[in-house]
């Protein structure tokens, strides 16, 4: 996770960071990024179940009537272990969180036992009545996923009036106070959309946006035809920050993220080496404090069924199963090879990122994503598209 506006607007300083000493548990939402304990963010897909039909679902939604192999109290069992393990934040996805019932009594449980409680959705679900009872609970931050404006939107997500119900919900939880941001996956049949999220963030006054870079895993995958060039990534780069320095400019000091793709660091650095270098300076040391891809370290995935895995897009690495075993177990375990790994890539990753002078800031980028490409967990990402030169490779 790269805070565009953070870094390229000047919004944080490597002593906001420092203050807290850099903890986990100390440290707010926005600086959570820069901890040195890299405590794991919890992801729970607490289901597989969804109301939509999305074409870009990597959990392989089901229909939204069924049951779910975790019950309520095997879930507060899990939430007590990590909240004992010190993870900072619970974040509830799916398929679509809210088709569980026992969604607001679980975050309810999170925040009670001093975790941070948020939510991923699609946000259809969200009525006035919910959202009320998604302030009561104490969630932290709803994040809803749109994938461009209405039209776009509503072909990728299967259902029509899928957007307008979007935006309801995200207003709906506006209202009753509760931070919201949106949710953008970035792919070649959205590209263009992007301006059009900053011109929504403006007109609805919406204080967060994540842009996510495409992360594909499996050999032969269909998303890896999904992904935009080398150049046009950067070119989408450098559009999100002329947009975020627009609306700051403006007035508007929204916060802008760009996700699973650490090459955005060292690339924004660059940037600001020509426009600001003594700014350019604090975000290089702050970029050594975010450290890069956290798969396996500091994030985590939790499936419907209790699968532990470094990532929600690297499902086919099993860790183990909080159903039988507590988190806190698992998370450790240096038996656990491929696990003890991702908490240090540096020895293990080849090619390019073997060699790149950005690898402490970058940390070896998605495994998954090379995987996907070279059939080599450790081969260089091949969505890195910083060059050769840029990265000290003669």
């Amino acid at each position: 996770m790269i805070g565009i506006s953070k870094l390229y607007c000047d919004q944080v300083e490597p002593s906001d960071a420092l203050r807290y000493g850099r903890h986990s548990g100390k440290l707010p939402s926005h600086l959570l990024q820069f901890s040195a304990d890299k405590k794991p963010v919890v992801v729970w897909n607490m289901t597989q179940r969804c109301n939509l039909k999305c074409v870009h679902c990597y959990a392989h939604a089901l229909e939204e009537n069924g049951t779910d192999p975790i019950s309520t109290e095997q879930a507060k069992t899990m939430i007590d272990d990590l909240a004992q393990f010190g993870a900072p934040v619970m974040l509830f996805s799916g398929g679509e969180p809210l088709v569980r019932k026992d969604l607001p009594e679980l975050a309810k449980y999170a925040t009670n036992k001093g975790m941070r409680a948020v939510i991923s959705t699609n946000g259809t679900l969200i009525d006035r009545n919910m959202a009320k009872i998604l302030k009561d609970v104490g969630l932290s931050y709803v994040g809803v996923s749109l994938d461009g404006g209405e039209e776009v939107h509503d072909a990728f997500r299967g259902v029509k009036g899928a957007y307008k119900k979007a935006l309801e919900g995200l207003d709906y939880c506006r209202e009753e106070g509760i931070k919201v941001g949106l949710r953008f996956t970035i792919n070649k049949r959205n590209a263009a959309e992007v301006p059009k999220i900053f011109t929504l963030m403006k007109e609805r006054d919406i204080p967060r946006v994540c842009f996510y870079h495409l992360v594909y895993s499996g050999r032969g995958s269909e998303l890896i035809k999904e992904d935009l060039t080398h150049q046009e990534t950067r070119d989408m780069l450098d559009l999100i920050m002329d947009k975020t320095r627009e609306l700051y400019d403006q007035g508007y000091q929204k916060e802008v993220l760009t996700v699973d793709n650490h090459a955005d660091g060292p690339y924004l650095w660059m940037r600001l080496q020509k426009e600001d270098p003594k700014r350019a300076e604090e975000v290089f040391e702050l970029l050594q404090f975010n450290e890069g891809n956290s798969s396996g370290r500091g994030f985590a995935c939790i499936s419907w069924d209790g699968k532990v895995s470094a990532d929600q897009f690297w499902r086919h690495h099993v860790f183990g199963n909080v159903l039988e075993r507590p988190f806190s177990e698992i998370w450790v375990d240096p038996n656990i090879e491929l696990l003890h790994q991702l908490k240090d890539k540096r020895p293990h990753v080849k090619g390019r990122c073997a060699k790149c002078k950005f690898l402490n800031i970058c940390g070896g980028n998605f495994r998954a994503r090379a995987e996907a490409v070279h059939g080599d967990v450790w081969a260089e990402d091949p969505a890195c598209y910083l060059t050769d030169e840029e990265i000290g490779i003669k």
